[in-house]
């Protein structure tokens, strides 16, 4: 499997994320109470799964390796997704803050919650078809088939140290949990 290919895989849970975030917003705007595990599980697959794993193995190996094979950082793709993983994070900061006034009860959060769920919805969305139909295939031109399995090593390795043994089945299962909770 390439580097890629395996960041693409990534990419579908975090679609099927986005959609559950949708539909969770969608609730708390309504004034429907969501349980708040279901939150906490949201909120642990942004900022762990889509931070600390998934934008990781690109910031820290893939694009690297792009610019290794030639990419500048600036004024190419690399550019703009390290600049729209620096959005996605404040995003998440204010949408757990949203979550935490909406937990409290706090009159306006289910606004702030909507709102800030939009926002990251459309960034990640967009930022999602950027990499998958523009900087990938950038990839997959450019870095040499050596470099690719190193890539895939060191994403193994960086799954391992920062998430844990069997996390990231562990955050497959809440997907699943929340798809069949939210979208079915």
């Amino acid at each position: 499997m390439k580097a890629t290919d395996e960041l693409k895989k990534e990419h579908e849970g975090i679609k099927l994320m986005l959609r559950v975030l949708q539909a969770v917003a969608g609730k708390v705007n309504l004034g429907d109470r969501v349980n708040p595990e279901h939150i906490d599980g949201i909120l642990e697959f942004l900022s762990i799964f889509v931070d600390k794993c998934h934008h990781a193995k690109e910031e820290e190996f893939l694009f690297p390796a792009l610019e290794a094979a030639g990419m500048p950082r600036e004024g190419s793709p690399i550019g703009v997704m390290l600049a729209e993983h620096a959005e996605s994070r404040q995003i998440v900061a204010r949408l757990k803050d949203a979550f935490a006034a909406y937990r409290s009860g706090r009159e306006s959060a289910s606004l702030e919650v909507s709102k800030t769920a939009g926002e990251y919805i459309g960034l990640l969305s967009r930022h999602i078809d950027k990499e998958n139909g523009v900087l990938f295939p950038m990839a997959d031109g450019r870095i040499e088939a050596a470099d690719d399995d190193r890539l895939v090593v060191r994403f193994e390795e960086l799954e391992r140290e920062r998430i844990g043994h069997g996390k990231h089945e562990e955050f497959h299962a809440l997907l699943a949990r929340l798809e069949n909770a939210y979208l079915t």
